[in-house]
């Protein structure tokens, strides 16, 4: 017998941009939106019936209009709002999913003061959320960040590793230590996240990774990873788990002997493929 045994539609990459007129400064909001249902929907792809279906054109300017009038300050509470009127808005729906990526502004400076209502992309990183939401009361908030580029010049190393008649790497006590750090984590369930301030523990998380990299003498990327993740779990006690992607982006020493000089760690030559792959989920 053929059945459906899973399914989900919805609308992805749905832009918003939205200023908030404070009555001195501005604001801006410059988020991606993804959303997803999931439920009894098995007539409309095995019979065409599309009774039970919230259009994905709907969902869309669902976006915008719940966006002009939310008191939502951050991704996370925005994306717990939208779940909440996808599920009221389609009676099929069992659960829904939101996942929201963000990309930070910062004011720019004029003589010394920060302009009202003039900015600069911030950086390269983007902050982003997933929110899953169930008719059952189910209710999961995953947060992170991705294209944190991040880079040691001292105190790591790589050595002790296995050896064999194909291993040409060179150990090493001193190396440079190139990544673009992926992390997300999980916020403890149902009755933890209310009140919850997602602004600030992000920030708190960001600064642990961040001031553990810097400070962790690396024995390998594995060991300085495993380091972060141990800070954050320690740092902030209403997230449970966090996942880390930290692929190694390596830069090469360059042999400078055929011009009759040496190379005391200083001239290298970065490369982005191929690199090395690491990731740990840390609970």
């Amino acid at each position: 017998m053929v059945r459906i045994v899973e399914n989900a539609y919805g609308k992805s990459r749905v832009r918003l941009f939205k200023v908030v007129r404070g009555l001195t400064s501005h604001e801006v909001k410059d988020w991606t939106v993804e959303m997803l249902l999931s439920g009894d929907y098995a007539s409309c792809f095995t019979s065409g019936d599309n009774s039970s279906i919230l259009p994905t054109d709907t969902m869309k300017n669902a976006v915008y209009s719940l966006a002009r009038d939310t008191v939502a300050n951050c991704i996370e509470e925005f994306a717990l709002e939208l779940s909440d009127y996808l599920l009221g808005a389609s009676v099929a729906a069992c659960s829904a999913r939101v996942e929201i990526a963000e990309k930070k502004w910062a004011h720019i400076a004029v003589g010394g003061s920060l302009h009202p209502s003039t900015f600069q992309q911030r950086d390269s990183a983007v902050q982003r959320t997933i929110v899953a939401n169930s008719r059952s009361g189910e209710l999961r908030v995953v947060s992170g960040l991705r294209g944190v580029v991040l880079l040691k010049t001292a105190n790591s190393a790589f050595e002790g590793f296995i050896t064999d008649k194909l291993t040409t790497l060179k150990e090493t006590s001193d190396r440079l230590f190139g990544t673009e750090l992926t992390a997300s984590w999980t916020y403890v369930g149902n009755a933890g996240l209310a009140g919850v301030k997602y602004e600030e523990l992000r920030e708190t998380i960001a600064r642990t990774l961040l001031e553990t990299f810097a400070k962790h003498v690396s024995l390998s990327v594995q060991h300085t990873l495993y380091a972060m993740g141990e800070a954050v779990l320690a740092a902030v006690a209403t997230v449970e788990e966090i996942t880390l992607k930290m692929p190694n982006r390596h830069c090469l020493l360059v042999n400078l002997e055929p011009f009759g000089q040496n190379n005391p760690n200083q001239i290298f030559v970065p490369i982005d493929e191929p690199h090395g792959s690491i990731e740990a989920r840390i609970v």
